[in-house]
């Protein structure tokens, strides 16, 4: 099988109709400009489901370096990758009575019970992936839920394994049924795939936390399962196929000849390296991660002086191979718009 790079790095928004748009080139700013002025003095905390998934990290950076412009001090707690860690982590972080609490990439749903005493306590949330509900008003007491359309994103994913391998592509989906954003997503890549003709060969549920210790058999197994059947592999997140390269190495296919792999999300710097490298990735369609770590600093803003949320919804990008060598040494999405003067401005500094 041939990899076929066909593709450019497009604005995930053209639903790949409108191949060719560059989606790292400079482009007008399409968020707020206007809101209040910083608030003086906040402390916040991020709670962030898991440091070592690359997308929870790049928005974490992203509000420390917000937080930093604003005049905020920030402290982060990581609930490293459990259900227990995450209910700990909200529990320390309501132990400290910071001005905001940022959810940082996990289900409110699944910790409805500690977000109910943050919403007690009156502080404050915003959340990066907490749920399906993306803006304003979100489940659980969240002020503003900021991601891209998570449905977007799979049917860019999806469709690139149409375009790459026609109607006879066997794909086989990763999701963590954890998360119900993540099982939204996944299902949204089977059915883009299948009405377009191509096969779903299975639809695996696998957590995103085990992917260390569960990716190298699981993809030995589906090897000996599927063979050369086995055409493209579909993620909801970019760690799967941080563990996914080794075991193809081990059974001596190459990147080239192997499961071409896309993920749905985030655009990791570890998914940017395989894909400028050929090492068992294709693509990620990326979220703008460090500019959704600003939004997060500026939807608190507006929350905690009682304004109303911007209601901002950013855009992801295709990206490939090709449209790598285009950004440099970069291995980030980060939108050339003027995010950081746009939100300093409104802040006042």
């Amino acid at each position: 099988m041939q990899k076929r790079d066909f593709l450019k790095t497009v604005l995930a928004t053209t639903m790949l109709a409108g191949i060719g748009l560059p989606a790292f080139a400079e482009t007008a700013w399409d968020g707020p400009t206007a809101g209040p002025a910083a608030a003086d003095g906040k402390t916040i905390v991020v709670v962030a489901a898991d440091l070592k998934n690359g997308g929870i990290l790049g928005v974490t950076n992203g509000v420390e370096e917000a937080a930093d412009k604003i005049g905020w001090e920030v402290r982060v707690l990581d609930g490293a990758g459990s259900i227990q860690g995450r209910t700990a982590a909200i529990g320390q972080a309501l132990a400290l009575q910071p001005d905001g609490i940022v959810i940082n990439g996990f289900d409110a749903v699944e910790q409805q019970a500690a977000l109910e005493g943050v919403a007690t306590a009156k502080i404050p949330m915003v959340a990066w992936h907490s749920g399906p509900k993306i803006g304003c008003d979100a489940p659980g007491g969240i002020y503003a839920n900021i991601s891209t359309d998570a449905m977007t994103v799979s049917e860019v994913a999806a469709n690139w394994a149409i375009e790459d391998g026609g109607k006879d592509i066997g794909v086989i989906i990763f999701t963590d049924s954890t998360y119900q954003i993540a099982i939204d997503k996944a299902d949204r890549l089977k059915e883009t795939v299948e009405a377009a003709g191509g096969k779903v060969l299975e639809y695996v549920d696998t957590p995103i936390a085990d992917t260390s210790t569960r990716m190298g058999p699981l993809t030995t197994s589906l090897l000996q399962k599927y063979g050369d059947s086995w055409t493209h592999a579909l993620a909801i997140n970019d760690l799967y196929f941080d563990f996914m390269g080794p075991a193809l190495a081990s059974a001596g296919i190459s990147a080239a000849d192997g499961p071409q792999a896309g993920s749905a999300g985030d655009g990791s710097e570890a998914a940017f390296q395989r894909i400028r490298t050929g090492g068992y990735q294709t693509i990620t369609v990326a979220e703008p991660l460090n500019l959704q770590g600003w939004q997060l600093v500026d939807e608190l803003n507006r929350a905690v002086q009682g304004e109303a949320c911007s209601g901002y919804i950013t855009s992801p990008a295709l990206v490939t191979q090709s449209g790598l060598e285009k950004m440099g040494d970069s291995n980030s999405f980060d939108p050339d718009t003027p995010y950081r003067e746009a939100y300093s401005a409104i802040w006042g500094k």
